[in-house]
């Protein structure tokens, strides 16, 4: 059994995996660099320790993390999202160390991690997938045959890409040419590998993805899906539970497609199936991710099922401990992710002290966060502030406790994306829940808002110096 565990991650998945550690009586261990020795994971953490003062080294050397967990007397090593956590490597390094990976093991993530190879598994499993290239395109001319017979708009995409990068869509032959080599060259600095394959460009699709878990005994469930259709440049931004677009019958379908492609590539722990639907109502496969999930806050918030302490107790080879008909989901919820990003400033990062940070509360509101006031917000990792989730017996509720919580929480000292979302929840279409991954292509004036509504920045920035001068 598990009794001490090593997060070989920052931020607030760290915090997050640290208080289902504290729930489980197992003992947490962060690590950090010199830029995060301030960081609320290393306070939270029951041990934390240094892994070297450059700011991306030590999160993404494996087996120096391997190292330090089996040099401080750690079991397991839990890798979050991001940096190692889809790299077979760290599992591969776990494993030869006698160490547990909270995660499906290397095999299964390098199949996974190959967008190609996971494209036949799920073909020979029957999982509909985007049609494309049968296999990787390794020179200009074979992606232009290939494009050619497909028909354009294609999306040429990194076979071992992730996270929105090394994507670009294509529209024609001449575009194919400019943008074939930019994503070789983008697949290998961020990926490590230059292969690169084709897919049909599916018009103005909804992106829905489905949680799934698989234990060591065959198996397998799904809790429902999200709608991560609401994007920037492929970068998600709001995410819902279950999504306000499905029927009955095709969240019955989803979620089955979902369990069949997990049960295809034997997985074990908690993965996420992601799909396109398109307009006219067709499922294709896209991808799975082979980690815990930015968005699976908001399974949690409808189903009751605490996913990270089920990834611990998967590794501890212990059996799911409810069955498929168990899982029901009730009300939705909604994440929207906190950015640190000047939205009137085409989202350029905004980083540097935490003047002050009010959270949020009240029913059906949770924030996973790693700031405070006080806090530096570095420019060497990624911009999420803060994950806020709302939920409700409705969709209209939802929106209505989302709009209340937008004008309650305080952010200063630093831009936020707060306003940004603040119009999109009041956009009648998104209200109606209707839209897909253009919405915000189609809707131009959302990037350009007003703050004629509602408290102004300079109104909070105001109310929050009264607060501190009176000692609220």
């Amino acid at each position: 059994m598990i009794r001490k565990l090593l997060i070989a991650n920052r931020g607030e998945i760290a915090v997050r995996i640290i208080r289902a550690c504290a729930e489980l009586d197992i003992r947490s261990v962060a690590i950090y660099s010199e830029a995060d020795r301030f960081a609320l994971h290393v306070k939270k953490a029951d041990e934390a320790y240094c892994i070297g003062a450059e700011e991306l080294a030590g999160y993404l050397n494996p087996h120096r993390i391997v190292n330090l967990a089996a040099a401080t007397g750690c079991d397991a090593v839990h890798p979050g999202y991001g940096f190692l956590s889809e790299n077979p490597e760290l599992a591969r390094a776990c494993a030869v160390r006698g160490l547990v990976f909270v995660g499906p093991n290397a095999d299964t993530i390098r199949l996974l991690g190959d967008k190609t190879q996971a494209r036949a598994a799920m073909v020979a499993a029957g999982v509909p997938v985007t049609p494309g290239s049968e296999g990787n395109v390794e020179r200009l001319e074979a992606a232009l045959e290939e494009a050619a017979r497909i028909g354009y708009p294609v999306m040429l995409k990194a076979t071992s890409g992730g996270g929105g990068r090394g994507i670009r869509r294509c529209d024609s032959a001449h575009e194919l040419a400019q943008n074939y080599r930019r994503v070789v060259s983008e697949a290998t600095q961020a990926f490590g590998r230059a292969e690169v394959f084709l897919e049909k460009c599916i018009e103005r699709p909804r992106h829905i993805e489905v949680q799934v878990l698989g234990d060591h005994f065959g198996n397998v469930v799904h809790l429902y899906e999200r709608d991560c259709s609401i994007q920037r440049r492929n970068q998600k931004l709001i995410e819902i539970a279950p999504s306000p677009q499905l029927r009955p019958e095709q969240r019955e379908f989803i979620g089955q497609l979902a369990v069949r492609a997990a049960k295809a590539a034997d997985y074990r722990n908690a993965g996420t199936v992601e799909f396109l639907l398109t307009g006219t109502g067709e499922f294709y496969f896209m991808e799975v991710n082979t980690r815990i999930q930015v968005e699976h806050t908001i399974t949690e918030e409808i189903t009751g099922i605490d996913i990270v302490k089920e990834q611990i107790h998967i590794a501890n080879h212990q059996p799911l401990s409810f069955r498929q008909e168990d899982v029901r989901y009730h009300g939705y919820a909604m994440q929207l992710r906190i950015n640190a990003e000047d939205p009137k400033n085409n989202f350029l990062p905004s980083y540097g002290r935490l003047t002050r940070y009010y959270a949020p509360g009240g029913p059906g509101v949770r924030i996973d966060t790693a700031i405070y006031t006080g806090y530096e917000i570095p420019p060497h990792y990624d911009s999420l502030c803060a994950k806020l989730i709302v939920s409700g017996r409705t969709w209209e509720e939802t929106i209505a406790r989302g709009r209340r919580v937008l004008g309650d929480i305080a952010i200063s000292g630093v831009r936020t994306t707060l306003p940004f979302y603040r119009e999109i929840l009041d956009h009648p279409e998104f209200r109606r829940g209707v839209f897909d991954t253009g919405f915000l292509q189609d809707h131009p004036e959302l990037l350009n808002y007003s703050l004629k509504r509602g408290r102004s920045e300079a109104a909070l920035a105001i109310a929050a110096a009264i607060a501190a001068h009176v000692g609220l």
